[in-house]
């Protein structure tokens, strides 16, 4: 459901390390053992009343084709639902699909403009989807596409645990980018990002509104929202103006030849920080 995904592409004590290289059927189970748990405690409440997709059928990988996207051995190529990809999840993806049997679930299974098929993908009886597997383990970032509260839920959860944990892409400081040194922003133009920092004016242009991270409008970071886009937040009990003077979280794909801009258009974009959470830093 991102449009600009058409462009593109636990507690410490389960001791959630696993080995990239390992592709054994064996290791591969215990793997799903391990994280299947691991969300299971890291987010009882999300997953309590599982997300009610249909069933979009199974098959067997045949090829992972890129960071996001696996052929089966009857030809479909299916498109991970839900995830942007970071550095490592090709080589996750391959490390926990190839050769493997799989379940897909889904809203739709009508191809995309690229021909792919988007879905949930679930390993053998696995409560756990691949995607929350990949978060898990910070292999891959939310990008908001689904909607569904209690699947958005399960997987937000499951990256705010890898965060916390500092695992995968999250070990990296730079993960996660700081409104107020929009400069490291806009050297990411064309990329999936997060960022955080206090939203210090909101204001309205004609059909957009500007959550302005800077003081300077030009040149600091700020989120724009469409009109098109505000029904959906007001329906959440959120608008724009109630931001102001928050500190929040914004993912999205940078743009903006002057300042960075992040174009807002799921209500999962953004999220609202505590209070004690540093700015730029991970919780």
């Amino acid at each position: 459901m991102t449009e600009c995904d058409e462009a593109s592409s636990r507690p410490a004590t389960l001791g959630l390390k696993p080995e990239r290289n390992a592709t054994s059927p064996g290791h591969v189970t215990r793997l799903l053992h391990l994280i299947a748990a691991f969300i299971l405690v890291a987010s009882r409440a999300a997953l309590a009343t599982p997300c009610q997709f249909e069933s979009q059928g199974e098959g067997r990988v045949a090829a992972i084709v890129d960071a996001r996207s696996v052929r089966l051995d009857d030809g479909r190529e299916i498109r991970l639902s839900g995830i942007e990809p970071t550095a490592n999840t090709r080589q996750a993806l391959t490390s926990l699909l190839a050769g493997r049997d799989v379940s897909l679930r889904g809203t739709d299974d009508t191809p995309d403009r690229y021909g792919r098929q988007g879905a949930l993908v679930f390993i053998g009886e696995s409560e756990a989807s691949v995607q929350a597997m990949l978060l898990a383990q910070g292999d891959a970032l939310v990008s908001a596409e689904i909607t569904d509260k209690d699947c958005a839920a399960a997987l937000m959860a499951a990256e705010a645990a890898a965060r916390r944990q500092k695992m995968g892409s999250w070990a990296d400081p730079s993960a996660i980018k700081n409104a107020e040194s929009p400069d490291d922003i806009l050297a990411g133009i064309g990329r999936f990002m997060v960022v955080e920092g206090k939203v210090l004016s909101v204001r309205q242009a004609g059909a957009m509104t500007y959550l302005n991270f800077g003081r300077n409008w030009t040149r600091g970071f700020a989120a724009t929202i469409s009109k098109r886009t505000l029904a959906a937040f007001e329906s959440a009990g959120i608008t724009p103006k109630s931001l102001e003077s928050k500190r929040i979280r914004v993912r999205g794909w940078v743009e903006g030849s002057t300042g960075p801009r992040i174009d807002v258009r799921l209500v999962g974009q953004v999220e609202l920080l505590g209070a004690n959470e540093p700015t730029g830093e991970r919780p």
